[in-house]
């Protein structure tokens, strides 16, 4: 029988598919009309066409499969349109969700994030039991995973639904083709486009060791615990630093004040929305960076087996994949 991905498309997504391949098992693919399929051409893995929004599609896309690892997300951290975002990550999870359970399937794999777990004062590493609420959350991606994830664990509470909740850091490493929210940052620091930073952190990990993750949480994860599949917590100084080292470049080496940058987010974001581009800088990126988000994958380690390579190596696939697929010219 067949394990549905969603998202395998994506850059998370497809190192998942890769890993159950792997494995040895039959993939069956959730991928919208229209969506890059540059990640799937040489996998054997069957297509289902359809669309989280569409419930209909993905009873569809779940018959006769017996598990689900639902990976998609809309992870940008800035939009014209934040509606849209809410529609994917959080009315689009409790959708398959529910066909799901509707299905019969044996077990599930929901991939959240880091950005829906609480910080620590000082930036001492959080972990899963680190105290959050929805305020605590900056922007619209992270409250919707934060909500997201809610819904999930509702659903396990009062359906019984079989899921297991993973929580990945940043992912670092090939075939990022969008690229995340990360990936950019490190392509455009190995171009030697990251002229400053500021004074923040955050957890690196490679694609590869969170797709093992959860692999490992499907086997051995309790149902309705959430696993950090995180990496090395690292100042942005230090990524910056790494990636240099990589790209055989010099490293910025001028940290600005997060209130020097906030202005330069808000041109950024009035530009994109005229120009209908990217910000180089969000506003929401910037509120996160006032604190260094760092966390402890020790609870996976533990209970899961989980380990994570070191971030040089991430970095290293990372901007050998940026160069090779030309995002550094």
């Amino acid at each position: 029988m067949p394990i549905l991905v969603t998202g395998a498309t994506g850059f998370v997504g497809s190192a998942v598919t890769r890993r159950l391949l792997a494995a040895g098992e039959r993939v069956r693919a959730l991928v919208r009309h229209g969506s890059d399929r540059r990640n799937l051409e040489d996998l054997d893995v069957e297509i289902a066409a359809g669309d989280l929004r569409d419930p209909i599609s993905l009873e569809r896309a779940l018959e006769g499969c017996r598990a689900l690892y639902h990976v998609a997300a809309d992870y940008r951290l800035w939009t014209p349109r934040p509606d849209e975002i809410y529609e994917t990550n959080v009315n689009g999870t409790k959708n398959i969700m529910q066909a799901a359970g509707v299905a019969g399937v044996e077990r599930i794999v929901y991939t959240s994030s880091v950005a829906a777990l609480g910080l620590n004062p000082g930036g001492s590493p959080a972990d899963e039991n680190t105290p959050v609420s929805l305020a605590d959350m900056v922007g619209h991606y992270k409250r919707s995973k934060f909500l997201a994830e809610e819904e999930v664990r509702r659903l396990v509470r009062e359906s019984n639904l079989p899921a297991i909740i993973v929580n990945p850091s940043a992912p670092t490493g090939p075939r990022d083709i969008k690229p995340t929210p990360t990936g950019r940052m490190i392509a455009r620091a190995a171009a030697g486009r990251v002229p400053a930073y500021v004074d923040t952190g955050m957890n690196i990990v490679h694609v590869d060791d969170v797709a093992e993750g959860h692999l490992l949480a499907f086997s051995k994860g309790k149902v309705g615990e959430r696993y950090i599949l995180g990496g090395r917590n690292m100042t942005l100084g230090e990524i910056l630093a790494a990636i240099a080292a990589e790209a055989g470049r010099k490293p910025p080496r001028v940290q600005l004040p997060h209130a020097l940058v906030m202005p330069v987010a808000w041109a950024g974001e009035l530009w994109a929305r005229l120009t209908g581009g990217e910000p180089f800088a969000t506003v929401d990126g910037v509120r996160m960076a006032m604190k260094k988000m760092f966390y402890s994958s020790a609870k996976a380690e533990r209970e899961l087996g989980y380990r994570a390579r070191p971030a040089e190596e991430a970095f290293r696939d990372a901007v050998a994949w940026f160069r090779a697929n030309g995002y550094l010219s």
